[in-house]
């Protein structure tokens, strides 16, 4: 699985094989099968068995699969990870993760689950849901660090974060969010950076608003974010075309890459480009290159 591959992770129902099998048909990078918040508690079990299925038939297709678990809050992660791992998914999505402590407590019992199945140990990677609660929010201001490797990448959401504070709205009258929930954004941006895996911003929740995700999106390109959710095949599309480097932006990061080959600052198009600027021409030309 190539990190720099995945621009794009649609969000599926876990005890809706018809959605799940069409998600994975889609031009999504990846898709997350969700047993939490989609799924009602009378139909879990369903849903597990369903995506146990769905892993097994192999109807993937060489596309990455996360599956979205019930968090340490419930007690039906257990259930949920002894269920699917069986049918080796990419990674497990963690939701309300509030202590690092959860990263290696999920990785123990993936360990366990990969040696009865006789899996590579470490294959399954974590992304953690990191700003669903006050507390979770809090917590990324900390020293961090994930043991275990398996960490691939960290997403923040708004909605659930909405809940925890008891907030009316996550948004202004523009549809921007509120600061709150920039903080938690901006929270969520640098604890991935600082541990070097995969910042995913958030899902944007009107699906038929393209102008709209659009818009966010090409804010979450500006400001570091490497991947973004999906709840809607509709909104692949524009997500993968955003985060897909332009022809432009190549030009000017090779030119960076050429200019400072052998120096740590040169002057371009009248500005000064530097070492800084070397290091977002590499990643852009690495997320290139892996999209290739």
């Amino acid at each position: 699985m190539k990190e720099n591959a995945i621009r794009s992770l649609l969000f599926v129902p876990g005890d809706n094989e018809k959605l799940i099998v069409k998600a994975l048909a889609s031009e999504a990078d990846a898709v997350i099968v969700d047993l939490e918040d989609a799924v009602s508690p009378d139909h879990k079990p369903r849903a597990r068995q369903i995506c146990r299925e769905v892993l097994g038939a192999r109807h993937c297709n060489g596309k990455p699969v996360f599956v979205r678990v019930n968090g340490f809050d419930t007690d039906h992660t257990a259930r949920d990870l002894a269920a699917v791992m069986g049918g080796f998914p990419s990674g497990i999505v963690l939701p309300k993760c509030e202590h690092a402590d959860d990263i290696g407590r999920l990785s123990h019992g993936l360990e366990v689950l990969e040696a009865r199945d006789g899996a590579e140990i470490g294959r399954t990677r974590i992304v953690t849901v990191a700003t669903e609660t006050a507390l979770a929010t809090l917590q990324l201001s900390g020293p961090r660090v994930d043991p275990t490797g398996r960490l691939w990448g960290m997403l923040w959401g708004g909605e659930d974060l909405s809940a925890s504070l008891g907030a009316q709205s996550n948004r202004d009258e523009h549809g921007a969010y509120t600061f709150p929930y920039q903080y938690a954004r901006s929270q969520c941006l640098f604890a991935a950076n600082a541990l070097g895996v995969v910042a995913i911003d958030a899902v944007y929740p009107d699906f038929r608003d393209l102008t709209g995700l659009a818009d966010e999106t090409r804010l979450a390109l500006r400001d570091g974010f490497g991947a973004k959710a999906a709840i809607h095949p509709a909104q692949i599309a524009v997500i993968n075309q955003i985060l897909t480097p332009t022809a432009d932006q190549l030009d000017w990061a090779n030119e960076v890459m050429l200019l400072l080959q052998d120096r740590g600052v040169a002057r371009m198009d009248g500005k000064m480009v530097d070492l800084a600027h070397k290091r977002v021409a590499q990643r852009m030309l690495a997320r290139a290159a892996a999209l290739r």
